[in-house]
């Protein structure tokens, strides 16, 4: 199943981990290692200040240093995705307004929340959609993700899609999300560009059975992920399959174990970064589920683990 639209972004856009030092502050030396080990690695795009890259973590004025030095470091080697996520309209469409401004390719957002309980009915969801649209020149991607807590149907989604200019770029990271996948591209069609998923590839071969041409995975093993879905997109079903096999071990681990501090751990062991520590209040990762991360990785041997060394 495919859409009659030729996608102007496909393939792998892992997310770009934000990196700090022991006392927390942003360390852009190894931000820019970070994304140049990423790029190296085959990513076809990136994305920056998504969840993983624990934005809800940072500053306005980090948020900006961030994409000013990501961009500029890029330098157009690969697209990059800008996250713009915020409760407030006015605010949303003006991060996407900067970042476009400042070499963005892409913004994603998820639907307007705050907290465990403050959400908006469609309508205004739509609206919050529709002004960020009307800001910008350049594509919107809808993140359908379990933490916004907000319901975004699939016949509502294709309705953004076929209404809103800039809304064509689909994140669904939702339990069943190749079955949304289906019904968002039978209801949508090529209103629906790039159907992509996310949660770390840990359902990447149904999504991409269902019709999704992108993934918004970790960014600690672009190398092992983004064979799978030129596999898959050449009709090497076989390969595809096997391929997946072999990786499925450390995307489960990432996924369902390690979480959001994979990458940075990964990046860590193989020299990429000086430190692999999240911003304060979020733990770091339990010493067993990164020393079981670290031995998956070791049988397969990502770039990750040589890069820096």
């Amino acid at each position: 199943m495919t859409t009659s639209r030729t996608p102007r972004f496909r393939g792998i856009f892992p997310v770009v981990p934000t990196t700090f030092t022991e006392t927390g502050e942003l360390d852009l030396a190894s931000q820019k290692r970070a994304v140049d080990f990423m790029i190296d690695a085959g990513s076809d795009g990136l994305c920056i200040l998504a969840n993983f890259s624990e934005q809800f973590s940072l500053s306005d004025d980090e948020r900006e240093l961030i994409t000013r030095t990501v961009l500029e470091h890029v330098a157009g080697r690969v697209p990059v995705i800008v996250t713009t996520t915020h409760y407030g309209t006015p605010v949303a469409a003006a991060r996407s307004k900067r970042a476009q401004e400042q070499g963005a390719a892409m913004v994603m957002l998820m639907p307007p929340y705050h907290g465990a309980t403050f959400r908006v009915p469609e309508q205004q969801i739509y609206d919050f959609y529709a002004r960020v649209s009307d800001a910008i020149d350049i594509p919107v991607m809808i993140q359908d993700a379990p933490a916004s807590g907000t319901v975004l149907s699939a016949a509502f989604l294709a309705r953004m899609a076929r209404e809103i200019e800039q809304v064509s770029y689909f994140k669904i990271e939702t339990p069943g999300a190749a079955n949304k996948l289906r019904e968002l591209i039978k209801l949508a069609g090529e209103a629906v560009e790039g159907p992509w998923d996310g949660e770390e590839a840990i359902t990447l071969l149904a999504d991409l059975n269902a019709g999704a041409t992108g993934s918004m995975t970790g960014g600690g093993f672009p190398d092992g992920i983004r064979p799978i879905i030129v596999a898959h997109r050449e009709g090497r079903a076989d390969d595809a399959f096997a391929l997946y096999q072999k990786w499925l071990p450390l995307i489960n681990h990432e996924n369902r174990q390690a979480g959001m501090l994979a990458c940075k751990s990964l990046m860590k062991e193989g020299g990429v970064i000086e430190c692999e520590l999240p911003r304060h209040p979020l733990p770091v990762m339990n010493p067993a589920t990164r020393a079981e991360l670290i031995d998956i990785a070791r049988r397969l041997d990502p770039l990750v683990l040589r890069w820096g060394k």
